[in-house]
């Protein structure tokens, strides 16, 4: 299939700030037509919007873990741009909850929230977003935010470490039955990365200690995980559909 390498239209979820505005930017300077989704940061998700180069693009608010509402926020983005081509799963929770010092109703709380953003509304998001590509016979791309939690551990964030690695079985999963289809489906697990929500915590000695994890002496911009994203979903990175890309400054190194 001839994929398009500009002016798709793309789906980013969770793209009010941090990582999904640097995502969302990333496709729009490319050409790309995208639809900002937010849960419920609006005027941030505003904001992202009016910073995005190029004309068409579009705002699409609703809550990912209701069922209903994303198939609206799916039905809105297709609607609003002509179809979808590309869907960048990033809309994620991230809550500290280490089981010593957690109480049992907080921890299931935490636990529920945890697998209903980040890997159901991905898996409900995926199947809306596919659907579309299939019938639309043009191919397609999904790209997934997973963790390098995943795989070294989260201790005080045990529910993200662990939706994070089903996320990466998730888009293995659908690489192989979509890529019949042409659309290919990756995964992308970056390490610590500065955004406004992080920003406390690389001041000071815990800044110093995370910076040092990587043998770079610094964590990574969103920019630099917008890249890959951005290349994934590329005609050139057909062939890398399943793979799940470490993004962590070799902080993190597996076999």
């Amino acid at each position: 299939m001839d994929f398009p390498g500009t002016g798709r239209r793309v789906l980013v979820s969770g793209a009010s700030r941090g990582l999904g505005r640097a995502v969302a930017r990333a496709f729009a300077q490319n050409g790309d037509r995208v639809a900002v989704h937010y849960g419920s940061r609006a005027d941030e998700a505003r904001a992202t919007l009016e910073s995005l180069p190029g004309t068409g693009h579009v705002l699409v608010g609703g809550d990912l873990t209701d069922p209903a509402a994303t198939a609206r926020v799916a039905d809105a983005a297709a609607d609003a741009l002509g179809g979808l081509d590309v869907l960048v799963n990033n809309a994620a929770v991230n809550i500290r909850h280490p089981l010593p010092e957690t109480p049992y109703d907080t921890w299931v709380a935490a636990w529920q929230q945890h697998v209903a953003v980040n890997l159901l509304a991905t898996a409900n998001l995926s199947h809306l977003a596919g659907r579309r590509m299939i019938d639309q016979g043009t191919g397609g791309r999904i790209v997934n935010i997973g963790s390098r939690g995943a795989f070294r551990g989260e201790p005080d964030h045990p529910a993200y470490g662990a939706t994070k690695a089903a996320v990466h079985a998730l888009g293995q999963s659908l690489a192989v039955s979509l890529a019949p289809h042409g659309i290919a489906v990756a995964s992308v697990a970056p390490g610590f990365f500065a955004t406004e929500r992080v920003a406390p915590r690389l001041t000071g000695a815990e800044g110093e200690a995370i910076r040092a994890q990587s043998p770079f002496g610094r964590v990574a911009a969103p920019e630099e995980i917008a890249a890959a994203v951005l290349w994934l979903a590329s005609p050139a990175a057909e062939w890398s559909s399943g793979t799940v890309l470490d993004l962590n400054g070799a902080s993190h190194l597996r076999t």
